[in-house]
């Protein structure tokens, strides 16, 4: 009988501490009901927008689809899409960091946020990692044509505002890397 309870004891105590351990998958936000300023993907954003000559970004028109708030604009520039569970900058996408860096040239003043994302598919851990993956191969790229690494930085949004319907032509929409010009 006494082997009989420490046999039932030891069976409710590894039941809990098996329990215990396993960890609850993230809830993630419904993107419809974030609060972040999106660019709809359908919309080409210019490179430059409509920027006179020397006066950087105070005396222009942006691009459909471009929004600006007292630290950031964004939309300025298309962004680089990749492949699905892919970091690696395709050449078709290049000619966008490009831009980017004639942009950056043009306006020595300005910084710029590289802003990594990926679609829903994958944990919220590894989406992140994914991100900022993509972000710091454009960085790498923008640094191999010259622009300095004190003028960029990196943030990795993972999945958190990815749409979860549709097919794949919709979530290739979420995989991208989006440049947002810092104001200050």
């Amino acid at each position: 009988m006494k082997n009989l309870q420490k046999l039932f004891v030891l069976v409710i105590a590894s039941s809990v501490l098996l329990l215990a351990g396993c960890s609850k998958k993230p809830v993630r936000p419904d993107p419809n009901l974030t609060t972040m300023n999106t660019i709809n993907p359908d919309q080409v954003a210019l490179p430059f927008g409509d920027v006179a000559p020397g006066t950087g970004l105070e005396s222009r028109n942006l691009p459909p689809g471009a929004t600006e708030d007292e630290f950031t604009i964004r939309g300025l520039m298309a962004p680089v899409y990749f492949d699905f569970d892919r970091s690696a900058v395709s050449s078709k996408e290049r000619p966008k960091i490009e831009t980017a860096v004639k942009w950056l040239n043009d306006n020595s003043d300005k910084r710029m946020l590289l802003e990594g994302r990926c679609d829903w598919r994958g944990t919220a851990e590894y989406n992140l990692g994914l991100g900022d993956r993509r972000a710091n191969a454009v960085k790498k790229y923008l640094e191999s044509l010259g622009i300095s690494s004190a003028r960029l930085e990196i943030l990795s949004k993972g999945s958190t505002e990815a749409q979860q319907t549709g097919g794949d032509s919709e979530w290739s929409k979420d995989r991208r890397v989006e440049f947002v010009v810092l104001k200050k």
